[in-house]
């Protein structure tokens, strides 16, 4: 996954309608300003009301769902395997969000706060904060790749994180 392929998302979503998040390696990277490692998927948060039209300009552009675990997460692939991991919110009228989670009783907590914008190849994207990150990069064994980032944000940030 290239930076054009993240903002070519973006512009999709955004033809479409639809709000869209940048999360995981690819919005932190668009924290640092600067593209870190390589990534292979990109994950983005959407607001829920947006999936229909956000799913229906997906599929016009040659993407088809290769995973479903709504209401937490799904996942769509599209032209070169290129893999967008879509994680549905549900905003409230104070701007902050809740994700769906496996424990129904322990959704995932959007402050308003957290959404932020960043930078991949020169453009200004809307992402989540460094902080945010470090909330989510928490409660799992940690990836190589989860080690590297969480050293970016630190290094950056100065903000602590779990590993």
């Amino acid at each position: 996954m290239t930076a054009e392929d993240v903002l070519s998302l973006l512009g999709l979503a955004r033809q479409a309608g639809a709000d869209l998040w940048i999360g995981g390696g690819w919005g932190i990277d668009a924290l640092l300003g600067e593209q870190t490692r390589p990534h292979r998927d990109v994950d983005v948060m959407h607001r829920q009301e947006h999936e229909p039209v956000l799913l229906a300009a997906l599929t016009a552009a040659g993407f088809t769902e290769t995973l479903d675990w709504r209401p937490v997460r799904f996942v769509v692939t599209g032209p070169r395997g290129l893999e967008i991991d879509l994680h549905p919110l549900e905003f409230a009228a104070d701007g902050s969000a809740e994700q769906a989670s496996l424990d129904p009783e322990r959704p995932f907590v959007y402050p308003a706060s957290c959404f932020v914008t960043g930078t991949i190849g020169g453009s200004t994207v809307p992402c989540l904060s460094a902080e945010q990150q470090a909330y989510f990069h928490q409660g799992y064994e940690p990836a190589e790749r989860d080690l590297h980032d969480m050293a970016r944000l630190r290094e950056r940030f100065g903000i602590a994180t779990h590993f």
